[in-house]
């Protein structure tokens, strides 16, 4: 396969609490087919399975993969009056996030069974987890986090970014430590402390789906999923043709343009 790097062009910058934003490109090291029809809003690879939430009223689904194959698994439908948004597998369950409804679905990640509904107060966009906490989005600058037995609120953080708040945080994983967020209708993917909320990195992935693969109906960069089992990170787009892997390549000089 060729490899592709980005040449990105960008500027270190040091916040007022003292912390550096490091910037990155990317290489592509692998990609896998990917079904236009998906509208991703969500991205989980666990145990040789993809997991794939895709958006939409009347047209959400849940989707489960093999990894390797491709082949498709699983498949629920989402109520019609619903918009999958996020999701994330803890322990046997996953949640799965819907837009403006204040809904979380509770499924068996095995038979993708429904087991039961929560609310929450706010929309839904991304949603991962720590290990000992969940870890939502909700459009805003905000991460909140809840415990993962009682689904009850422990607290939330600002994101900023040089100081300033950083809104529209959308899919999200946990990733060495940190939170990766997709920042929606941009190209880039922003690495955030969840103690401060500080942004340590940003990521441009400008270029990452070429021209010639865009189609009239293709959307924007969406998607971060970790394999567990060899640390690579995966990133897509709604209704993109791939799934790209990627490694980030650190980059310094002036950006032209940043979030």
């Amino acid at each position: 396969m060729s490899r592709h790097i980005l040449l990105t062009i960008a500027l270190t910058l040091i916040s007022p609490l003292g912390v550096a934003v490091e910037h990155f490109g990317y290489e592509v090291v692998d990609k896998k087919p990917q079904s236009r029809d998906l509208k991703v809003q969500g991205l989980q690879i666990l145990n040789d399975k993809l997991y794939v939430s895709s958006g939409g009223y009347n047209k959400s689904r849940l989707l489960r993969f093999n990894f390797t194959t491709g082949e498709l698994e699983e498949e629920r439908a989402v109520e019609a009056k619903y918009f999958a948004e996020g999701l994330t597998i803890f322990d046997d369950r996953l949640l799965l996030l819907t837009w403006k409804s204040g809904v979380v679905f509770v499924y068996n990640k095995d038979t993708l069974q429904g087991l039961k509904r929560l609310e929450i107060p706010t929309q839904g966009w991304g949603i991962t987890h720590n290990s000992e906490e969940l870890i939502y989005s909700d459009g805003t600058d905000r991460l909140y986090f809840l415990s993962p037995e009682t689904y009850q609120y422990t607290r939330a953080v600002r994101v900023t970014l040089n100081g300033a708040p950083l809104p529209r945080l959308n899919e999200l994983e946990w990733i060495n430590g940190k939170v990766w967020a997709n920042v929606w209708q941009t190209d880039q993917v922003v690495i955030i402390d969840p103690s401060s909320g500080v942004v340590e990195g940003v990521i441009n992935l400008q270029g990452l789906l070429p021209v010639p693969e865009r189609l009239s109906g293709t959307d924007v960069l969406n998607g971060i999923a970790l394999n567990p089992a060899d640390g690579g990170v995966w990133v897509t787009g709604k209704y993109w043709p791939w799934m790209y892997r990627i490694e980030l390549v650190p980059v310094a000089g002036v950006s032209e343009k940043t979030l």
